[in-house]
Protein backbone atom coordinates (compact mmCIF):
# COMPACT_ATOMS: atom_id res chain seq x y z
CA UNK A 1 0.00 0.00 0.00
CA UNK A 2 2.80 2.42 0.89
CA UNK A 3 4.53 1.61 -2.42
CA UNK A 4 1.37 2.57 -4.36
CA UNK A 5 1.10 5.93 -2.49
CA UNK A 6 4.73 6.77 -3.30
CA UNK A 7 4.21 5.80 -6.93
CA UNK A 8 1.05 7.96 -7.17
CA UNK A 9 2.82 10.88 -5.51
CA UNK A 10 5.76 10.54 -7.93
CA UNK A 11 3.47 10.51 -10.97
CA UNK A 12 1.57 13.57 -9.66
CA UNK A 13 4.84 15.46 -9.12
CA UNK A 14 5.98 14.62 -12.66
CA UNK A 15 2.67 15.81 -14.13
CA UNK A 16 2.83 19.07 -12.16
CA UNK A 17 6.44 19.61 -13.26
CA UNK A 18 5.47 19.18 -16.93
CA UNK A 19 2.56 21.62 -16.55
CA UNK A 20 4.76 24.22 -14.84
CA UNK A 21 7.51 23.83 -17.48
CA UNK A 22 5.01 24.14 -20.34
CA UNK A 23 3.44 27.23 -18.74
CA UNK A 24 6.85 28.85 -18.27
CA UNK A 25 7.76 28.11 -21.90
CA UNK A 26 4.56 29.57 -23.35
CA UNK A 27 4.63 32.57 -21.00
CA UNK A 28 8.19 33.38 -22.05
CA UNK A 29 7.19 33.21 -25.73
CA UNK A 30 4.68 36.08 -25.35
CA UNK A 31 6.35 39.45 -25.99
CA UNK A 32 5.49 42.19 -23.60
CA UNK A 33 6.85 45.48 -22.39
CA UNK A 34 8.03 43.68 -19.26
CA UNK A 35 10.65 41.79 -21.28
CA UNK A 36 11.73 44.76 -23.41
CA UNK A 37 9.48 43.97 -26.38
CA UNK A 38 6.80 46.20 -27.82
CA UNK A 39 3.24 45.24 -26.99
CA UNK A 40 1.11 45.12 -30.14
CA UNK A 41 -2.64 45.12 -29.54
CA UNK A 42 -5.20 44.27 -32.24
CA UNK A 43 -6.33 47.23 -34.32
CA UNK A 44 -9.89 48.14 -33.39
CA UNK A 45 -12.28 47.57 -36.32
CA UNK A 46 -13.86 51.02 -35.85
CA UNK A 47 -11.68 54.03 -36.64
CA UNK A 48 -11.39 56.87 -34.14
CA UNK A 49 -12.56 60.16 -35.68
CA UNK A 50 -11.28 63.58 -34.63
CA UNK A 51 -13.82 66.29 -35.47
CA UNK A 52 -11.85 69.51 -36.03
CA UNK A 53 -12.68 73.00 -37.32
CA UNK A 54 -11.27 71.99 -40.71
CA UNK A 55 -13.08 68.64 -40.94
CA UNK A 56 -12.83 65.06 -39.74
CA UNK A 57 -9.67 62.97 -39.50
CA UNK A 58 -9.77 59.15 -39.02
CA UNK A 59 -7.21 57.04 -37.18
CA UNK A 60 -6.76 53.31 -36.84
CA UNK A 61 -6.20 52.65 -33.16
CA UNK A 62 -5.26 50.04 -30.63
CA UNK A 63 -7.34 50.25 -27.45
CA UNK A 64 -5.49 49.86 -24.14
CA UNK A 65 -8.27 49.32 -21.60
CA UNK A 66 -6.67 47.09 -18.97
CA UNK A 67 -4.12 48.18 -16.40
CA UNK A 68 -1.40 45.98 -17.95
CA UNK A 69 -2.09 47.37 -21.45
CA UNK A 70 -2.10 50.96 -20.19
CA UNK A 71 1.20 50.41 -18.33
CA UNK A 72 2.92 48.99 -21.44
CA UNK A 73 1.38 51.43 -23.93
CA UNK A 74 3.70 52.24 -26.82
CA UNK A 75 6.91 51.37 -24.98
CA UNK A 76 9.67 49.98 -27.20
CA UNK A 77 7.88 50.98 -30.43
CA UNK A 78 10.37 52.35 -32.94
CA UNK A 79 7.85 53.77 -35.41
CA UNK A 80 4.16 54.08 -36.10
CA UNK A 81 2.08 55.16 -39.10
CA UNK A 82 0.87 58.77 -39.12
CA UNK A 83 -2.76 57.62 -39.14
CA UNK A 84 -2.34 55.14 -36.26
CA UNK A 85 -2.49 55.59 -32.50
CA UNK A 86 -3.30 54.06 -29.14
CA UNK A 87 -6.34 55.02 -27.09
CA UNK A 88 -5.98 54.58 -23.32
CA UNK A 89 -9.36 54.00 -21.67
CA UNK A 90 -9.68 54.46 -17.91
CA UNK A 91 -12.56 53.10 -15.83
CA UNK A 92 -13.49 56.58 -14.59
CA UNK A 93 -12.49 60.21 -15.00
CA UNK A 94 -9.37 60.82 -12.92
CA UNK A 95 -5.99 62.50 -12.70
CA UNK A 96 -3.51 60.72 -14.97
CA UNK A 97 0.25 60.97 -15.33
CA UNK A 98 2.25 59.62 -18.25
CA UNK A 99 5.96 59.36 -18.96
CA UNK A 100 8.00 58.25 -21.96
CA UNK A 101 10.55 55.95 -20.31
CA UNK A 102 11.35 53.10 -22.74
CA UNK A 103 9.48 54.85 -25.56
CA UNK A 104 11.94 55.69 -28.36
CA UNK A 105 9.60 57.69 -30.62
CA UNK A 106 8.21 61.16 -29.86
CA UNK A 107 4.45 61.33 -29.36
CA UNK A 108 1.51 63.70 -29.08
CA UNK A 109 -0.47 62.89 -25.91
CA UNK A 110 -4.08 64.02 -26.31
CA UNK A 111 -6.02 64.13 -23.04
CA UNK A 112 -9.77 63.68 -23.40
CA UNK A 113 -12.70 64.17 -21.04
CA UNK A 114 -15.69 61.88 -20.48
CA UNK A 115 -17.60 63.84 -23.13
CA UNK A 116 -15.00 63.12 -25.82
CA UNK A 117 -13.71 66.71 -25.87
CA UNK A 118 -9.96 67.30 -25.94
CA UNK A 119 -8.78 68.93 -22.72
CA UNK A 120 -5.05 69.21 -23.49
CA UNK A 121 -2.40 68.19 -26.02
CA UNK A 122 1.11 67.63 -24.66
CA UNK A 123 4.35 66.57 -26.35
CA UNK A 124 6.07 63.38 -25.24
CA UNK A 125 9.88 63.35 -25.44
CA UNK A 126 11.49 59.98 -26.22
CA UNK A 127 12.99 58.08 -23.27
CA UNK A 128 12.03 60.85 -20.82
CA UNK A 129 10.95 60.23 -17.23
CA UNK A 130 9.35 63.68 -17.00
CA UNK A 131 5.72 63.51 -15.92
CA UNK A 132 3.16 64.49 -18.59
CA UNK A 133 -0.22 65.50 -17.20
CA UNK A 134 -3.15 67.57 -18.48
CA UNK A 135 -3.61 69.38 -15.17
CA UNK A 136 -7.22 68.16 -14.82
CA UNK A 137 -9.00 64.79 -14.57
CA UNK A 138 -9.63 62.99 -17.88
CA UNK A 139 -11.13 59.69 -18.96
CA UNK A 140 -9.13 58.93 -22.12
CA UNK A 141 -5.68 59.58 -23.58
CA UNK A 142 -4.89 59.24 -27.28
CA UNK A 143 -1.24 58.82 -28.26
CA UNK A 144 -0.30 59.71 -31.84
CA UNK A 145 3.00 60.16 -33.65
CA UNK A 146 4.54 63.55 -32.71
CA UNK A 147 3.32 66.39 -34.89
CA UNK A 148 0.11 64.64 -35.96
CA UNK A 149 -2.16 66.92 -33.91
CA UNK A 150 -0.65 70.08 -35.41
CA UNK A 151 -0.54 68.64 -38.95
CA UNK A 152 -4.23 67.62 -38.80
CA UNK A 153 -5.49 70.74 -37.00
CA UNK A 154 -6.46 68.83 -33.85
CA UNK A 155 -6.88 71.30 -30.98
CA UNK A 156 -8.22 71.71 -27.45
CA UNK A 157 -12.02 71.49 -27.44
CA UNK A 158 -12.22 69.27 -30.55
CA UNK A 159 -14.35 66.14 -30.32
CA UNK A 160 -13.11 62.55 -30.58
CA UNK A 161 -15.64 59.91 -31.63
CA UNK A 162 -15.23 56.18 -31.08
CA UNK A 163 -17.39 53.48 -29.43
CA UNK A 164 -14.89 53.25 -26.55
CA UNK A 165 -15.45 56.95 -25.87
CA UNK A 166 -19.22 56.80 -26.34
CA UNK A 167 -19.74 60.41 -27.38
CA UNK A 168 -22.59 61.88 -29.38
CA UNK A 169 -22.59 61.33 -33.11
CA UNK A 170 -22.00 64.99 -33.95
CA UNK A 171 -20.69 68.15 -32.31
CA UNK A 172 -23.25 70.06 -30.27
CA UNK A 173 -25.37 66.98 -29.63
CA UNK A 174 -25.74 65.71 -26.05
CA UNK A 175 -24.15 62.35 -25.24
CA UNK A 176 -26.28 59.32 -26.08
CA UNK A 177 -28.75 58.24 -23.39
CA UNK A 178 -27.46 55.00 -21.90
CA UNK A 179 -30.41 54.64 -19.56
CA UNK A 180 -28.92 56.95 -16.94
CA UNK A 181 -30.67 60.19 -17.97
CA UNK A 182 -33.67 61.36 -15.98
CA UNK A 183 -36.92 60.57 -17.72
CA UNK A 184 -39.06 63.48 -18.78
CA UNK A 185 -42.83 63.17 -18.82
CA UNK A 186 -44.11 65.00 -21.93
CA UNK A 187 -47.49 65.74 -20.24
Amino acid sequence: MTHRNWLTAGVMCAVIAVIVAAGAFFYSENSSAADGQAMILPVDPTPLVAVTKSGERSFSIEVADTEAEREAGLMFREDMAGDHGMLFVFEETRDVNFWMKNTPMPLDLIFVGQDGRIRAIKPGEPQSEAIISPGEPVRFVLELKAGTAARDGIADGDLLRHPAIGTASSPGMPPADKGDSPSVDPD
